[in-house]
């Protein structure tokens, strides 16, 4: 597709996202090639007829040179010929394609740059949009070996600007009842405010909530998965407890409330599932887990480390560990497998290897919580998702004498950007 009919397309995205009778369109999307039938039923899945609208707008860019006169023709077939005249019209005021920009990699002050106070959006790529005709920028980022890497990427998104790119809810749970056996997590209030930080700066919305037992937790997330996500373009959830073991099916470990009850992750994941929350189909839902999966203590191996003051644990260091219990008679199981749709757009990031403690300190938190905060406001406007969490592994992996490293369960069918406007 001509740049001129992608600007074209996003110039009239308003009008065709109030106006655009979606219905009539599924069948000639079909039949004349623009869309696969798997392709049609996800963008059935987005949710109100505007979401459906939304994303169909947006997954056109990427369906070739014939796109948009295919689309015009669909649109008069279907008695919509007033959409194709807006296009048609919007195609033709716009100037002349830009001049080729250079595209070399430079080297940018990444540190510098985040006292731009720019506004930042949450965009979601297909891996396979990426083309030399729709480039937008080339930024590359420095690791933390020192090797530079260069991500160019085509910007998509329905989002206005100044709009939320979505809902970020954080569960706290720093005090536990005594009847838990469960000691007071210090410095996770650290945790919490950098991460209320760091999330508003991304332009999520951000709700916190403090100190709840495991079925305060339950209502506040199936309240958020019950919410219209349809206007936004993710969900973030951060949940900082103490954690354990379970058995699982999809997800392993368990998150404790207050109370001292475990609720399993997977359990958790699948309140945002395509089943149970149908405006966050086709959408990135994203958990960060700030807990413990176990017991164990990895004395690891030899890494060059940063932090030669991080010894074995003493003092101020703390773990959120707590052993491994098999759920007895009456406790809650996992659901069947049948009755859990694919996690599809999902991602879970782990503290810890699943089976091993997860270290915080009073003063300075946890040294997850702490790697991914800084890995976000060094690279979240340069670099994907995925590749940042990489940084987060390196940097927390090399910490102390006692070993941590976090990792991640990813469904992503697409690169996940946090983009700088």
């Amino acid at each position: 597709m001509e740049e001129a009919q992608r600007r074209a397309l996003r110039r009239g995205r308003a009008r065709l996202v109030a106006a655009l009778r979606v219905a009539p369109l599924w069948d000639p999307l079909e039949e004349r090639g623009l869309f696969t039938r798997p392709m049609v039923e996800e963008l059935q899945s987005a949710g109100s007829r505007g979401g459906q609208a939304r994303q169909l707008i947006i997954d056109l860019e990427t369906r070739g040179k014939q796109a948009f006169p295919l689309f015009l023709s669909i649109l008069r077939d279907t008695g919509q010929g007033d959409l194709a005249d807006m296009l048609i019209k919007e195609c033709e005021c716009l100037p002349g394609p830009p001049q080729p920009v250079d595209l070399r990699p430079v080297e940018l002050d990444l540190r510098g740059e985040k006292q731009n106070k720019r506004a930042s959006f949450a965009v979601f790529l297909h891996a396979t949009s990426i083309a030399a005709g729709s480039l937008r920028r080339a930024a590359v980022g420095s690791g933390p070996s020192g090797d530079p890497g260069s991500i160019p990427c085509s910007v998509k998104s329905g989002r206005r600007e100044g709009d939320p790119c979505g809902h970020c809810l954080i569960l706290n749970n720093v005090s536990f009842s005594r009847a838990s056996n469960l000691s007071a997590r210090e410095g996770s209030d650290v945790d919490c405010k950098k991460l209320e930080k760091r999330f508003k700066a991304l332009s999520f919305n951000v709700l916190t909530r403090r100190d709840l037992k495991a079925q305060d937790m339950v209502s506040e997330l199936q309240e958020l998965a019950q919410q219209d996500h349809g206007a936004l373009g993710c969900c973030v959830v951060v949940i900082l407890s103490h954690g354990c073991q379970t058995s699982h099916i999809q997800f392993p470990g368990g998150i404790y409330g207050t109370d001292g009850k475990a609720i399993p992750i997977e359990k958790i994941v699948n309140y945002f599932n395509g089943s149970h929350c149908p405006s966050l189909r086709g959408k990135p839902k994203l958990f960060f887990i700030q807990a413990c999966g176990g017991e164990q203590r990895d004395r690891g191996f030899v890494v060059d480390s940063d932090s030669p003051g991080d010894e074995a644990p003493g003092g101020s260091l703390e773990s959120d560990a707590s052993p491994f219990q098999t759920p007895s008679a009456d406790a809650d199981e996992p659901d069947a497998v049948a009755s859990l749709p694919t996690p599809s757009d999902i991602l879970v990031s782990y503290s810890t290897f699943p089976g091993f403690v997860s270290w915080r300190e009073a003063s300075s938190g946890s040294w997850y919580v702490e790697t991914l905060d800084s890995v976000l406001e060094q690279y979240a406007h340069s670099e994907d998702l995925l590749n940042m969490l990489l940084r987060v592994a390196n940097a927390v992996s090399a910490k102390g004498t006692y070993k941590q490293i976090p990792g991640c369960f990813n469904f992503l069918r697409k690169k996940f950007f946090f983009t700088c406007k």
